[in-house]
């Protein structure tokens, strides 16, 4: 009898990695999928190619962050909902800057940087604030998402203004967008079927997640923090390693601004405008403050010759892995 309950115990267990497993798979497909169907359906439309790089990579890429954020909210794990934005955007930095200046060494574009990189560090301030209130309701939500909206506005137009050379790289970089090579309807649907994906790999992700966490004592913000915050950053780690290898590394630094910037005032603000959210104390006491230290880095890194060189690199992903150890040896 007690061979049996074993059995089962561990076919539980292999069908909560499996669930896991498979949410990430599917949340990379999603968000892959998403980003090709409507890149189609938005130059279908003649949409400037300049405004599908500045929104469309950047949201799609952080779909799977805010359905997995909203999907926790609102299946009462608050701790995955927010470890999700604050681990998610110290993983864009330290695991995948870290990775692709090892690969090619990142060039900053000053004028870019100076008006994304300011975005990023007033974002992450509202993010701290929010973390450090205890409760992310919705009065910061729609305070986070106006942000956004004005931040977009300011940036198209100033895009839209800078020199033929500059936008003529700009708009390089947006039409290197995946095409899935079809009309408007073809985009439409593949962009629908992105968004079912995306939905049922944040679901099995949040679900096993919650499993593992509580089978293993370990809390949800940690699980929050590493497993769904890498996973979901997933297709930031694909669309940036495959610019290193191509030689356009810059792109995966614009690629990493954008998607924290989305994370902080997207994911978060329509979070908790959805589900408010109540902060976990541990957050505050650590998590954030390593969020809000990468992000210092980056800048410094950044502002010292205008390049993230190899050993930057490795000193991003050193950090990452000296973080990721303390959280395994404090998890329960």
């Amino acid at each position: 009898m007690a061979h049996h309950g074993k059995r089962r115990g561990m076919d539980g267990t292999l069908t909560t990695y499996l669930m896991l497993a498979g949410g990430l798979v599917l949340l990379t497909l999603g968000g892959d999928t998403l980003v090709r169907g409507a890149s189609t359906a938005a130059k279908s439309l003649g949409v400037s190619p300049l405004l599908i790089g500045l929104t469309l990579v950047g949201f799609g890429t952080s779909t799977p962050e805010l359905v997995t954020s909203l999907t926790a909210a609102m299946a009462g794990s608050p701790g995955i909902a927010v470890g999700n934005v604050v681990g998610s955007n110290t993983a864009n930095i330290l695991l995948i800057l870290g990775v692709t200046a090892l690969i090619a060494p990142i060039v900053v574009d000053r004028a870019a940087f100076r008006r994304d990189g300011w975005m990023l560090v007033i974002a992450s301030a509202v993010c701290a604030a929010a973390v450090l209130a205890g409760r992310v309701d919705l009065v910061w939500g729609v305070a986070m998402v106006a942000m956004l909206v004005a931040y977009l506005v300011v940036a198209y137009l100033g895009e839209r203004s800078v020199q033929d050379a500059e936008r003529a790289k700009y708009e390089h970089i947006s039409d290197a967008a995946p095409d899935s090579g079809g009309g408007l309807w073809a985009g439409l649907a593949l962009a629908v079927v992105g968004i079912a994906l995306t939905i049922g790999g944040a679901r099995l992700l949040v679900d096993g997640a919650v499993v593992i966490a509580r089978d293993l004592g370990v809390s949800d913000t940690v699980i929050g923090l590493t497993v769904v915050a890498v996973g979901t950053s997933l297709p930031e780690l694909v669309t940036s390693v495959v610019a290193a290898a191509r030689r356009q590394a810059d792109v995966a630094l614009g690629n990493v601004i954008g998607s924290n910037i989305y994370n902080v005032l997207a994911i978060l603000g329509i979070t908790a405008m959805v589900s408010p959210l109540r902060v976990p104390p541990e957050i505050a006491r650590l998590d954030l403050w390593v969020m809000l230290g990468a992000t210092a880095l980056l800048v410094i890194f950044v502002r010292t010759g205008l390049k993230i060189v190899r050993w930057e690199g490795l000193a991003l992903l050193l950090a990452y892995a000296g973080y990721i150890a303390w959280l395994a040896t404090n998890a329960t």
